[in-house]
């Protein structure tokens, strides 16, 4: 692993991480954290409005990105960003779809203000809270290409990106702090899965082959 991809993910992550430190350090618990923002929504709708924005098309967005990524590169003949897009889809697909959707009915627990007790194995869509799949994601969009550019306004523009993401979901009332913290380290894991397998030496000989 690289010094500098270390880097990046510290400074990346910095925005998302200090937030949830506030939040934590700021109220005694997390239902105090829901209770705060579900009132603050009712005084603030346009706040609310904007957040709602943010997080339901901050996704999509990088669908477009990548999109035109893999389209570029297969017109191109450009085998090493088509191996980069390839390997970032199948690892999203793996971590944000399937390890995401397993942990959510696996660990059952309750959105904010839907209750206290875990139901596992549930199906309930209340009852998956844990991790933020818009969290897992969106770190698994943004991770790789932070490290991929490796600049350092890049990585602190994208670092203020996700950690606005990871505060709509809490400002909305869809997830806790720590759903949050918890789907940045899985989207970490599959951020920095992307960048090692994409930049291997034994995938890069396959892929000639």
């Amino acid at each position: 692993m690289r010094r500098h991809s270390l880097t990046q993910w510290a400074l990346f992550s910095a925005p998302l991480l200090i937030l949830l430190a506030i939040l934590w350090f700021g109220f005694n618990a997390e239902t105090d954290v829901a209770v705060y923002f579900k009132a603050h929504r009712a005084a603030h709708p346009v706040l609310k409005a904007v957040m709602k924005f943010i997080t339901d098309w901050s996704n999509p967005f990088f669908y477009a990105v990548y999109a035109v990524m893999l389209i570029v590169a297969i017109k191109t003949h450009n085998r090493e960003r088509l191996r980069f897009v390839l390997v970032l889809l199948v690892v999203q697909a793996i971590v944000a779809g399937l390890c995401v959707h397993f942990l959510k009915m696996t660990i059952g627990r309750p959105r904010p203000g839907q209750g206290e007790w875990f139901e596992p194995l549930s199906t309930r869509g209340a009852q998956h809270s844990l991790p933020s799949g818009h969290t897992t994601e969106i770190t698994g969009w943004t991770l790789p290409l932070v490290q991929r550019l490796n600049r350092t306004w890049i990585t602190a523009l994208f670092g203020l990106f996700l950690g606005t993401v990871g505060f709509s979901r809490i400002y909305l009332g869809w997830h806790h702090p720590s759903d949050v913290f918890f789907a940045w380290l899985l989207g970490s894991v599959g951020g920095f899965a992307t960048t090692i397998i994409a930049g291997s030496t034994l995938f890069r000989k396959k892929a000639r082959q």
